[in-house]
């Protein structure tokens, strides 16, 4: 096939194009690297069927050639992130989606959303099934990345209906693992840099609030799983496996085998509170359950952030 990958500098989106370069489809990745690396396009270029086009999809672009697929990750995805490109991120959400539906319409091709467990908010609904409709403030610190997946996924299902698009959306929730940036804000890449480098591991709260983590080699699968099925509705893909973050400091801990200590700071308002897919539908609809334990999967991760420290010194950012 060839697939066109917006965002495929960033890490979900760097991991799906190479498992799709490896099962030897065609890759046209579209990033403008406002959040993406280009140590990931480098990497991908040693495909000799990846192309990369530099370009922000929130501007429209014409592209002469044929696609089975086109996959939608563009999107700035950390709280750091959107918050410090609040109108970027909307744009990229609404804009973004509209231009590449638009794509994915003109070439008859397959179109996938990556959504997020952020469309739940902070839920009153545990653990979160597809049908539960969120508890989100569309103007709270999160609004900006919660909205723009909220109106990227009504955006999918009107071309769906509409136009007959042959649309996928995945809620993707909590994912780790090599080539996150260490510097982008978010738990597990935080506190694996701070451990690395003996720094306090920085908590909000008394960390009893919940995440559930899963592993990237295992999020993808899931995704190519959705892409190639018949489900049209939303479709939660993470792991089960629920734990505080409190805990998941002492997992790095452990691992990195380092003598930090942990420091508390202040809860923001806008933190959920607890957050767990319920993947009873990816287990009957796709076959998929995550196989990679938390344990395992930190671990696996740990060496690519050690390789990064030598190479750079990083500042880990906290919200």
């Amino acid at each position: 096939m060839k697939i066109l990958i917006t965002g495929a500098a960033g890490f979900l989106g760097s991991h799906l194009a190479e498992r799709l370069l490896k099962e030897g489809h065609e890759v046209i990745c579209i990033d403008n690297f406002v959040t993406g690396s280009r140590e990931n396009t480098n990497l991908l270029s040693a495909y000799g069927s990846f192309n990369l086009i530099e370009h922000d999809i929130s501007q429209s672009i014409f592209l002469e050639e044929d696609l089975d697929g086109v996959l939608h990750f563009a999107s700035p995805a950390s709280p750091v992130d959107y918050l410090e490109l609040p109108i970027q991120t909307l744009k990229v959400g609404s804009l973004g989606t509209h231009n590449s539906l638009g794509i994915a319409l003109a070439k008859n091709a397959r179109f996938l959303l990556a959504s997020t467990s952020e469309v739940y908010g902070d839920p009153q609904v545990h653990p979160q099934p597809e049908t539960y409709w969120g508890h989100v403030n569309p103007i709270g610190g999160r609004g900006v990345y919660d909205e723009a997946k909220r109106f990227a996924e009504a955006m999918t299902m009107a071309y769906h209906k509409s136009h007959g698009l042959d649309t996928r959306i995945v809620r993707i929730f909590n994912t780790y693992g090599p080539r996150m940036r260490p510097a982008d804000g978010r738990v597990v890449s935080n506190f694996i840099v701070q451990a690395l480098r003996g720094d306090p591991l920085t908590i909000y709260g008394d960390g009893s609030q919940t995440r559930s983590f899963c592993y990237v080699d295992d999020e993808i699968e899931g995704i190519l799983r959705l892409f190639q099925s018949d489900r049209v509705k939303p479709t939660n893909i993470g792991n089960p496996q629920e734990i505080t973050i409190a805990e998941l400091a002492q997992v790095v801990l452990e691992e990195t085998r380092s003598s930090s200590v942990i420091t508390a700071l202040p809860l923001p308002e806008f933190d959920p509170k607890m957050r767990r897919p319920d993947i009873s539908v990816a287990r009957e609809k796709l076959g998929w359950e995550p196989s990679i334990d938390l344990v395992h999967g930190i671990r696996m991760t740990i060496p690519f952030f050690q390789a990064q420290l030598e190479q750079y010194d990083f500042e880990a950012r906290t919200i």
